[in-house]
């Protein structure tokens, strides 16, 4: 698939579904892939496997070929398949290129999670990614001290499809999309629907979900009302998506991939617990709390 084809699907909204477990904690592809499935088939424009709600960290490499091969089983060409990627350098370039030969369209690295990564180092690791890579690439940019340099670097790159901009830095966001050559990736908000709008007004386009699991036509709803400029419907809309994201801020962000799961499971699909260090399961009265939320989103 193009970066051009790539580039327009991250315009739109980029879903990540959660990974389905076993009774004994594997990874279930057949589960897996019903998960991509229903959230392809509800016309999300970009899927990301096996990304941070699909538990990207937790799962090992192996494993993340499983998931990226349930996601392209589950899509079936329905929408651009992401592959998640990450970790080593020499781990990531053999993820990208294993991807590839699944039939993956992209793949996104996740950001060095080395505690003595330095900035522009960062900056090195995706644009050798981004070279030794087979398919487009998306970046991950999750960590803070970048500068627009170093941005307007990552955004050049040919091979680099867009910039998955997932921190509060607005003022370097904004500098770095002015700064950088609109032909270049496309920056995209990081952060879902609580910050899209924000992003957008400072020049983003498209963002990140983990609600399509769950309400893709709320995610999309958001999407249009961006698209059309109306600021008033996107906020209203991420008003009442407000309580469930605000659950998923629990615990330091530690069940932010649990609420997800027990939506999906509530829905009928049962996905199994989060594994640790991710929070297992809610508690009883967070359960409850999630249930009359998600009952009140079907009226």
């Amino acid at each position: 698939m193009s970066i051009a084809t790539i580039r327009q699907a991250l315009k739109g909204v980029s879903g990540v579904p959660v990974t389905a477990y076993d009774d004994r904690g594997e990874v279930e592809p057949r589960i897996t892939a019903k998960v991509y499935h229903r959230v392809a088939a509800a016309g999300i424009h970009n899927i990301v496997a096996a990304g941070n709600t699909g538990e990207f960290y937790a799962l090992t490499p192996e494993e993340i070929r499983h998931v990226h091969e349930a996601a392209v089983a589950g899509v079936d060409g329905k929408a651009p398949v992401t592959a998640a990627i990450g970790r080593s350098l020499r781990e990531a370039i053999a993820m990208a290129k294993n991807a590839a030969v699944i039939g993956a369209s992209a793949v996104m690295s996740h950001q060095p999670v080395d505690p003595f990564a330095a900035p522009a180092a960062q900056i090195d690791y995706f644009c050798d990614l981004a070279e030794a890579s087979p398919l487009p690439l998306v970046a991950y940019v999750r960590a803070d001290g970048f500068s627009v340099d170093d941005m307007v670097r990552l955004a050049g790159h040919a091979n680099i499809a867009g910039i998955k901009f997932a921190t509060t830095d607005l003022m370097l966001l904004s500098r770095a999309i002015a700064a950088s050559d609109p032909a270049g990736a496309l920056f995209v908000c990081g952060l879902a629907e609580s910050w899209a709008p924000t992003f957008t007004a400072a020049g983003a386009r498209g963002f990140t979900s983990g609600l399509v699991n769950v309400a893709p036509q709320l995610s999309l709803a958001v999407l249009d009302a961006l698209d059309r400029g109306d600021f008033a419907a996107a906020r209203a809309i991420v008003n009442k998506l407000e309580p469930f994201e605000r659950m998923r801020t629990k615990f330091r962000n530690g069940a932010n991939v649990t609420v997800v799961k027990e939506a999906v499971t509530y829905s009928g699909l049962n996905v199994g617990p989060v594994r640790v260090p991710g929070l297992p399961q809610l508690d009883q009265k967070d359960r409850e709390e999630l249930h009359r939320l998600l009952k009140d989103w079907e009226g």
